[in-house]
């Protein structure tokens, strides 16, 4: 079973090259080229596939695990990528590093495509750099053998003491601290020192409870050595194979969403070929294709209507406007992420 899930991918850091030309059989190619540099797992290889046929062009795929794996790999002198798939807020920081090249995307006559409300990063409220890719929602994985109603945090953090079950939440210091700061009414972005000692106070009151922090937790739940854990919608891919044995909630109290955008690097040796990528992913079609693989949202409106009718409706897929207003969505903090990484480490060091 292949386990299309982004979160698999942050388990651990992936090294391998994927070369789409490879799995075209025959097929010669001139001098193009397309150097993509994303999240394991995390674009549907036949997208890459539709565009190496359709331009001649190879593409060749690396993978990265974090936002910082990959930055730290840029900065360090990594050269010859072209693509890359940041998280907003690091969409930020690469554009405050004068590491992004401008494409003007936003001028094609298919940006009408992109819902508005995507184009979240602070930098690029026009898409002048980057194109808005793919979004997801964080919430709780759950075996329904094990326990049943989890409808919230509260429930979640509950299971050990009433049932003697075992729960995982992500070994993500933004994510889990989220969790604290979500259940205290406070914002994922908060840089208040009081609303963090809420946020650690809560998370060192749990830690007795929680068995792992760990990206890889799926299959623990879908065996039942786990009953519920912290994680990525993309899981809704096990999720829809046995929806009588896994269920996947997102919080009434809230939760974070994340939402990855593509945009060429300025040290991009094939810049053109790049930005005629961003062009091909503002047709619909190739969104659609990524969601019924990926299991996430798109922001690119009309591919939501080509999407068959499972994942068109899904309401954890596609959220109504009500569940969207309870999610937020990471900003870049500077210099206070300090206050984030001290809070990580009394959390996972504490017994």
């Amino acid at each position: 079973m292949k386990t299309n899930i982004k979160s698999f991918a942050r388990a651990a850091i992936v090294t391998i090259t994927l070369s789409v030309a490879a799995l075209l059989s025959t097929t010669a190619y001139p001098a193009g080229k397309l150097n993509v540099y994303n999240w394991g797992d995390y674009i549907n290889p036949e997208v890459l596939t539709r565009f190496s046929e359709e331009f001649d062009v190879e593409v060749t795929l690396d993978t990265y695990a974090s936002n910082e794996e990959m930055l730290a790999k840029i900065q360090a002198g990594a050269t010859g990528y072209d693509l890359i798939f940041p998280s907003v807020h690091m969409h930020d920081i690469l554009y405050k590093l004068d590491l992004l090249e401008k494409t003007d995307i936003y001028k094609h006559p298919d940006f009408k495509n992109i819902d508005p409300q995507a184009l979240r990063a602070k930098t690029d409220p026009k898409g002048e750099y980057c194109l808005p890719y793919a979004w997801g929602s964080v919430g709780i994985l759950y075996n329904k053998e094990k326990v049943q109603d989890i409808k919230s945090w509260a429930d979640f953090f509950a299971i050990p003491e009433k049932t003697g079950e075992k729960i995982i939440v992500l070994d993500d210091m933004r994510e889990t601290i989220g969790i604290g700061l979500i259940v205290n009414g406070k914002s994922v972005n908060s840089r208040s020192k009081e609303d963090l000692k809420l946020a650690r106070d809560f998370l060192l009151e749990q830690k007795p409870k929680i068995s792992a922090f760990s990206y890889e937790s799926p299959p623990l739940v879908m065996a039942g050595d786990v009953a519920a854990a912290h994680m990525f919608v993309g899981v809704m891919f096990l999720v829809m194979q046995d929806p009588e044995k896994l269920g996947f909630v997102i919080p009434e109290e809230g939760a974070t969403m994340y939402q990855e955008d593509i945009c060429v690097l300025k040290s991009a040796p094939n810049k053109g070929n790049a930005k005629k990528f961003l062009e091909f992913y503002l047709r619909p079609e190739n969104p659609a294709l990524n969601v019924q693989q990926q299991m996430n949202g798109t922001p690119n409106i009309p591919a939501i209507a080509l999407l068959p009718d499972e994942l068109k409706n899904n309401k954890i897929i596609n959220p109504p406007a009500d569940v969207m207003s309870r999610l937020q969505i990471f900003e870049d903090l500077g210099a206070d992420l300090k206050l984030y990484d001290r809070i990580w480490t009394k959390v996972r060091t504490a017994q």
